[in-house]
């Protein structure tokens, strides 16, 4: 039986964000020095993190980070621009990579690191210890979740891996879940990061390692982005605020399960082929829904949630919301060839991810998964 566990503080809500210099000295009563670590500058002149800098009690240090799926080298450079500070609170501010940045920092400073090759050791070892530093997560997109999970994605091309920070001693001390900081988001990246959470929420639902409080906010969170996604697609901003709610609950969801086969397929994609994580995920979901079906309890409940009557439709659905918001729904259209994918079939198995989803899978039918999602239009096969 698996227990529900998540201690992370959340507030969500539209102007939010105006609570955080209240919030910091709550957490930090004593001051010191925070990483305002952010997606870009414009975070730094907004009235909330202005009014942080401000303050004299603290000594802020602005730095951005705007590269996607962050690589090791990527976190040492900033690691070693950051250490001598030594921050008690790191703020993140961005999407999944900055909030993957800030909490892996909180897991490093401290630790006698001397180069990328060391950092990638202590990675692989998992040789964290206890934080020294707190953190905050304010996702500006909607759609990782990651401000209530306590590990974080960093990638390593240079070794074809992908590296996971975690620790059950780095959850976030509080996540602030502010809609309107997702409003300026093109609406291609909006979509695919919703989708992202709805798989978040679906693979959540299915996992072996699920549970009953993690299924029940996996269908609320699906039930939520879907009732407003193709609002979203067509461009209207009052959208932003359902899917702030959908990707939230599916972080809680996913917080205690971890993701399954749609995130293991997936990470050769993005990794080899440059497809956005969400979108990525969100082409596998109804072909891998058909093949968990059968071994997942309550699967009817899911295909209500998502509105939709089997996997078929709902690959359907998928491709169809993508098509509206201006993003490529195959692998032919993201200009994958046809001779590659025995390859990627063959990366697609991650460890604790493709072992978590309750059917089996194997590099063949990985294969075939991938040969499905090839072309735009396909019959049922």
């Amino acid at each position: 039986m698996n227990a529900y566990y998540n201690p992370v503080p959340a507030i969500q809500g539209k102007g939010s964000t105006a609570k955080i210099p209240q919030l910091v000295k709550e957490i930090l009563p004593e001051g010191g020095s925070v990483l305002l670590l952010a997606w870009g500058s414009p975070v730094f002149s907004m009235e909330p993190f202005q009014a942080l800098m401000d303050q004299n009690e603290y000594c802020v240090i602005p730095m951005c980070f705007q590269a996607s799926n962050p690589t090791v080298e990527q976190l040492y450079e900033i690691f070693e621009k950051t250490r001598t500070a030594a921050p008690k609170l790191v703020i993140a501010v961005g999407g999944g990579s900055v909030m993957d940045v800030g909490k892996s920092l909180c897991c490093l400073y401290g630790k006698p690191i001397a180069s990328a090759n060391d950092l990638r050791k202590r990675i692989i070892e998992k040789d964290y210890g206890k934080p020294l530093s707190k953190w905050i997560g304010v996702p500006t997109t909607a759609g990782t979740g990651s401000e209530v999970t306590c590990w974080a994605t960093i990638w390593d091309p240079k070794e074809n891996a992908k590296r996971s920070v975690e620790s059950k001693e780095n959850y976030a001390c509080l996540a602030v879940v502010d809609p309107d900081l997702s409003e300026g988001m093109p609406v291609s990246l909006a979509v695919s990061s919703a989708l992202d959470a709805a798989a978040h929420a679906a693979e959540s639902f299915w996992a072996k390692h699920t549970n009953m409080t993690s299924r029940a906010l996996a269908l609320e969170a699906v039930r939520i982005i879907m009732s407003r996604i193709d609002d979203l697609a067509a461009g209207d901003k009052s959208a932003c605020e359902a899917m702030s709610q959908g990707s939230l609950l599916a972080g809680m969801a996913f917080s205690n399960t971890k993701t399954t086969a749609c995130h293991s397929i997936s990470y050769p994609l993005t990794m080899h082929c440059g497809i956005p994580h969400g979108t990525a995920v969100s082409l596998l979901l109804g072909p891998v829904f058909r093949i968990n079906q059968e071994k997942t309890e309550g699967a009817e409940r899911l295909l209500a949630a998502f509105h939709v009557a089997d996997g078929y439709e709902l690959e359907e659905r998928i491709r169809g919301i993508l098509a509206k918001a201006g993003i490529p729904s195959s692998l032919k259209d993201w200009n994958v060839k046809r001779e590659k994918l025995p390859y990627l079939a063959s990366q697609g198995i991650t460890k604790g991810r493709a072992d978590n989803n309750p059917a089996e899978l194997n590099v063949e039918m990985i294969e075939k998964i991938l040969e499905r999602i090839y072309e735009s239009e396909r019959g049922e096969n």
